[in-house]
C-alpha cells in the first residue's frame, strides 16, 4: 500500500484496462466490407476511408463497418 509520502510501494494493477481499440469503433483493418444499416447494401471497404465517411450507393445512408 502507498504510504502517502511517496516512499512506499505503488502500483500493483495488472494494466488490463480496455484501452484504445477495444470498443465498438475499433479499427477493423484494411479489408472487409461496409454495410448500409438501412437497406443492407454491402460494398468492399476502401483502405484509408472509414465506412462512416462512405454513403450507400443505393439509398445514400451513411455506411457502417460490417
Amino acid at each position: 500500500m502507498p504510504f502517502g509520502d511517496g516512499t512506499g510501494p505503488v502500483g500493483g494493477g495488472a494494466g488490463r484496462g480496455m484501452g484504445r481499440g477495444r470498443g465498438s469503433f475499433s479499427g477493423a483493418g484494411p479489408s472487409g466490407f461496409c454495410v448500409c444499416p438501412n437497406c443492407g447494401e454491402k460494398v468492399a471497404h476502401k483502405r484509408g476511408i472509414p465506412c462512416f465517411n462512405a454513403k450507400c450507393p443505393k439509398c445514400g445512408t451513411q455506411m457502417v463497418r460490417g
